[in-house]
């Protein structure tokens, strides 16, 4: 800085443009702070701009001018009708909405709602005309949707957040439906739909039929789901979709009796409902599979998902384990149903969210006790500690209707375990007989292992651009290496043990 600028006065300059920014210069003289001609033309244009504003305010599009030109100048004194769902419905709601809304002869106006995050409010204050709450707060925009799951493999469906949709029947009568979807920020955890009409009969009329459609277009019918949380959504409960496995019995290793106790109990219950129930048989069952890790009930139930193509599957794993009543919540809306329990013994203790409640396994319980005789449910528990389940089991009877004992494999069952694992893979079997009389007690997962590591050790001594053989000497190194007193802890992480 030179020595001139010291010693300078300070000066600002206001420069009023038409777009109403002020822009602020400082240094130079107090000149520029007197008044100027072209100041009160800029004063006028403001005062203008604030006149018009305020006498035109009243003819603004308003909600509630938009909704009682629909419905007419009684609307303020007509009925509001809700229906409401859990959130993670928020998909099903919109499909059944849409599929009402597209019945021939029924025409809709959407119209958006700007302004409604963080605003708590209804179709009854939408109608207040007087109301001076949401005057300058809600206003009509464009619709805001979010892209909901609607499917395997990434399929979405717009759904709208906040809407008014302004509806005439074929008859000639009007409906006002308000659609808002869940908010758990604002503490509406659930999906709302509000009507008013001018036939209040067929507003409650028209509240049934969209929760009925929304039961018959619900996109998570004949669906692999599984409930889930929102890591950073204060305990919204999802649902994500899976895509149905595609497994053949012959990719299902277990003794022949084993796996006809699951068939008939599950599958073959499934198959012949409709003759059951006409011999006065229910339907609802529950199939408990036990064994030590590793003896394949997670692949049994990878099993049965594949076997019941046409089934609403509903799989409750991990820390979605409390959500035992949305899940039977869903499996009694879309059976035929399948409810899969994994690890069902780390419920036996757990009690619910709130004190004094009992351990979530006598939820659990409760739940199948109240579905009615002829619900097409199945419900699959599995456990590593059936001795923890064995008492609560017992003293509610007919819950569980089968329990099968799944066991390690035998001689029989590792050798159809290696052929299924080996693929396409070369092995050289002329020392197999000995590797599976050294294998006895492992899993099936360490044979898994056992044979990519045999082909790992051909892989190391032959050279690059050679095709994988897996020879005895290979196989049997292998099995060395994996038996070594040092992969102690690998054989109990692959749920083996041998001899």
């Amino acid at each position: 800085m030179n020595d001139s600028a010291y010693g300078s006065e300070l000066r600002l300059t206001f420069d009023d443009d038409d777009d109403g920014r002020d822009a602020v210069a400082v240094g130079g003289s107090r000149d520029l702070l007197r008044p100027e001609l072209a100041d009160v033309g800029r004063l006028a244009r403001r005062g203008v701009r604030a006149l018009v504003g305020a006498a035109r305010a009243e003819e603004r599009p308003q909600l509630s001018r938009l909704i009682s030109g629909h419905l007419g100048e009684a609307a303020e004194g007509l009925d509001v009708v809700e229906e409401t769902w859990p959130g993670y419905e928020h998909v099903n709601v919109q499909a059944g909405l849409d599929a009402w809304l597209a019945v021939p002869g029924r025409a809709h106006e959407i119209v958006g709602v700007v302004g409604f995050q963080h605003t708590v409010f209804g179709l009854g204050e939408l109608l207040d005309q007087d109301g001076e709450r949401f005057r300058h707060g809600l206003r009509p925009g464009n619709p805001a949707t979010v892209n909901l799951a609607s499917g395997p493999d990434g399929q979405m469906r717009a759904c709208q957040r906040c809407a008014v949709y302004l509806v005439t029947e074929p008859d000639g009568s009007r409906v006002t439906v308000l659609l808002r979807g869940s908010s758990a920020d604002m503490g509406m955890p659930q999906v709302s739909v509000q009507l008013v009409g001018t036939d209040p009969a067929g507003a409650a009329r028209a509240a049934g039929e969209i929760r009925a459609a929304a039961v018959e277009h619900n996109v998570f019918r004949g669906q692999v789901l599984s409930f889930g949380q929102e890591v950073f959504g204060h305990g919204q409960t999802l649902l994500q979709f899976h895509r149905r496995p595609q497994m053949g019995a012959d990719q299902l290793i277990l003794a022949a009796e084993t796996l006809a106790e699951i068939q008939r109990q599950v599958v073959d219950v499934a198959r012949h409902k409709e003759r059951l129930l006409a011999a006065g048989q229910h339907l609802k069952r529950g199939v408990l599979l036990y064994g030590p890790p590793g003896v394949g009930k997670t692949h049994t139930v990878r099993y049965l998902v594949s076997s019941l193509r046409e089934t609403t599957v509903i799989q409750l794993t991990g820390n979605a384990l409390h959500l035992i009543a949305e899940a039977c919540s869903v499996a009694r809306t879309l059976q035929p149903a399948m409810l899969v329990v994994e690890d069902v013994d780390l419920i036996a203790e757990d009690r619910g969210m709130h004190p004094g409640e009992h351990p979530l396994l006598f939820q659990l319980l409760n739940e199948m006790d109240g579905l009615a005789e002829d619900a097409d449910v199945v419900f699959v528990l599995t456990t590593n500690r059936a001795d923890l389940l064995e008492p609560a089991l017992a003293a509610r009877p007919g819950r569980v209707d089968q329990a099968v004992a799944l066991a390690l494999p035998d001689a029989a069952a590792r050798r159809a375990l290696f052929d299924l694992y080996r693929g396409s893979l070369e092995v050289d079997t002329s020392g197999l007989d000995e590797v599976l009389a050294r294998t006895d007690g492992v899993t099936a997962s360490f044979l898994k292992e056992l044979l990519r590591r045999a082909a790992l050790v051909a892989a190391t001594r032959t050279p690059d651009g050679i095709g994988l053989a897996v020879s005895a000497e290979d196989l049997t190194a292998a099995l060395d290496e994996l038996l070594d007193t040092r992969n102690a802890m690998t054989r109990t992480l692959l749920g083996s043990a041998p001899g």
